[in-house]
């Protein structure tokens, strides 16, 4: 008899509001914002997915998902090293991974997505799989913005999606500013002749 998949959750509170993580042994499979929805309307509106999961609490099997969220909040963190579990047709496990790709503080287009992915007249599909994303901030679905430049829809609400590209801008530009900087000191000493 195969036992039920056992899926572990956890609530943080972030700058842009509360985020819901659970997991599956294998990796996290949601991460989402919670938008005033309790835990347990957050934990229904996946049942149909995982009937015959069980559900549990626990921050000890979500600690390293939190600690690396936390540290990406801080500005100490551009790239995540997280297990996921991602469940979802083959194009949006394709779309999924080229948002991966895309470098902390940058963006790319619908439409480079679909490229990048082999399927250069799928935009629309690219943006229906983009606003699927199981998995927010950790799959930078908010990265991707409209051919024109605009920030385009985000599940999440454009004023979060605005908050998190400049909050990524902002710590981009710090880290390039702190690289020159230990560059140049790094540079400085090379240079100098030993006594």
């Amino acid at each position: 008899m195969l036992r039920a998949m056992r899926i572990a959750y956890h609530m943080m509170s972030t700058p842009v509001g509360l985020l819901f993580l659970a997991r599956t042994p294998k990796g996290l499979r949601h991460l989402e914002f919670m938008d005033r929805r309790s835990l347990k309307r957050m934990i229904a509106s996946h049942a149909e997915q995982h009937p015959e999961a069980t559900w549990e609490p626990s921050l000890l099997d979500l600690k390293p998902y939190v600690e690396q969220l936390d540290a990406y909040f801080n500005g100490g963190l551009v790239e995540f090293d997280l297990k996921l579990d991602l469940a979802g047709s083959e194009f949006q496990l394709k779309v999924w991974e080229a948002l991966g790709a895309i470098p902390y503080g940058e963006t790319r287009t619908y439409g480079q997505i679909a490229k990048r992915i082999r399927q250069p007249r799928a935009t629309r599909a690219v943006g229906l799989a983009n606003n699927q994303n199981p998995v927010v901030i950790v799959v930078p679905c908010h990265r991707v913005i409209g051919a024109d430049g605009s920030l385009t829809g985000y599940g999440g609400g454009l004023p979060r999606k605005k908050w998190l590209l400049e909050h990524e801008r902002t710590h981009s530009t710090r880290l390039a500013t702190q690289g020159d900087l230990f560059a140049g000191t790094a540079r400085e000493g090379s240079r100098r002749s030993p006594r």
